[in-house]
């Protein structure tokens, strides 16, 4: 009698004990209801539209907020929205380290501990010595940053990486480095995401020989590396590589004398890549198209002089030369590759300086940003106003030699 008492007791016990879990979880669940209940619902693309106009570090913490927020800034249309809505910065290195005569290494820029080195993620802890050995004996360390144009000031971003190799090309917030670890090698990058992938070794060429071009098919949807080379009777070669495929294949090159020189980078506009061919008094420029891989020679509308350039200029390709005599400077544009019919499309006339060096146009606003060649100082001109000015400084001072990427911050991926 005793011992069934006691099983009855013990079983009152654990109904009780099972009763208060499922009203404690009841109320658990009541409570988290009425939270719910009280938090306005937000449609999708309310949410989307709000956080596309977030800056970009703010953006990358809201990733980890929650998992509905975490797969829209993944998806494909967010990252198109942004990449559209994202301003022009200019893409530059800035050297950590410099080699001196005595093989001492001196600092230039103080080396952010917390900074991602691109060598090191490629090839981690097990090429850790030569990784030292090469930073070392053969190169200089370099941060990559950007300068970004706000209210006529200019203010310098930091992404936190450092490399060993140059930048090489950009196209939609992707970067192709030198591998320093790999003669002859690169990286593709998003200084952003921080993602990156090594590429496969093509021709290997003297750097003053060879030129890379990046870009974005339109028809597949693929990234393409080209690569000219030139050999020592002057012909050039021409090898592409889609990013898709990983895998380098050959394809003809420009006709013999058309190409002698690869100092400007090429740019990128209306589907083509296109490089000028002389440092200055260049009659034409030549131009691959990306979908169909063909070289075309395309005249100018006037030969160019040692401060003249080719960019992009809202999708189209702009011609910005200078008129001496007049102390003025003509902007063409060039909308389709069919054709070859340049139209003259502004004239700049106030505030014109002989050695300004036109690099980008705002993909935004519009406005033409330029480089004076004597002190490296930055200037843009707004065509609404009329009026160039003087980029005001914030911060810290970039060096007078940096060489320039026009780029755009975005989390595209490859």
């Amino acid at each position: 009698m005793m011992s069934k008492s006691m099983e009855n007791k013990k079983a009152s016990l654990l109904r009780s004990a099972v009763k208060r879990a499922l009203a404690i979880k009841m109320e658990e669940e009541k409570r988290k209801q009425q939270e719910i209940d009280l938090v306005p619902y937000i449609p999708k693309d309310c949410v989307s539209n709000i956080l596309v106009r977030l800056p970009l570090e703010a953006l990358q913490r809201s990733r980890f907020v929650c998992k509905p927020w975490y797969n829209l800034i993944n998806s494909t249309k967010f990252i198109d929205d942004h990449l559209r809505r994202s301003e022009t910065v200019l893409l530059f290195l800035s050297s950590i380290q410099k080699k001196l005569s005595d093989s001492r290494m001196v600092s230039i820029l103080p080396e952010n501990p917390k900074a991602v080195s691109v060598e090191a993620k490629l090839y981690h802890a097990n090429s850790a010595i030569v990784f030292d050995k090469l930073l070392v004996d053969r190169a200089s360390k370099f941060s990559i940053q950007f300068l970004e144009l706000k209210n006529g000031k200019c203010q310098i971003g930091e992404y936190n990486i450092s490399c060993l190799g140059n930048i090489r090309a950009t196209c939609n917030g992707l970067i192709l480095l030198d591998d320093k670890m790999k003669k002859g090698g690169l990286v593709i990058m998003n200084p952003v995401t921080r993602k990156l992938m090594p590429l496969p070794l093509g021709t290997l060429s003297s750097r003053h020989d060879e030129s890379y071009g990046f870009a974005l098919s339109k028809i597949s949807g693929e990234y393409k590396v080209v690569h000219l080379f030139q050999d020592y009777l002057g012909y050039i070669s021409c090898e592409i590589l889609n990013i898709g495929t990983r895998s380098w294949r050959e394809v003809d090159g420009p006709a013999f004398g058309l190409l002698r020189w690869f100092g400007y980078d090429p740019v990128f506009a209306i589907g083509a890549l296109h490089w000028t061919p002389e440092i200055d008094h260049s009659d034409h420029i030549v131009s691959m198209e990306v979908d169909s891989e063909r070289f075309r020679q395309i005249t100018l509308p006037k030969s160019s002089s040692t401060y003249d350039r080719i960019i992009e200029m809202s999708g189209f390709l702009g011609f910005v030369s200078h008129d001496d005599e007049f102390n003025q400077i003509d902007v063409w544009i060039l909308k389709s590759l069919l054709g070859d019919v340049w139209s003259k499309h502004r004239r700049i006339i106030t505030g014109c300086i002989l050695d300004m060096i036109p690099l980008f146009s705002l993909r935004i606003t519009g406005e033409l940003v330029f480089k004076r060649d004597e002190d490296g100082s930055i200037y843009v001109y707004d065509f609404q106003f009329h009026r160039m000015t003087k980029v005001e400084m914030m911060k810290k001072c970039v060096p007078f030699a940096v060489s320039y990427f026009p780029h755009v911050n975005s989390l595209v991926s490859w």
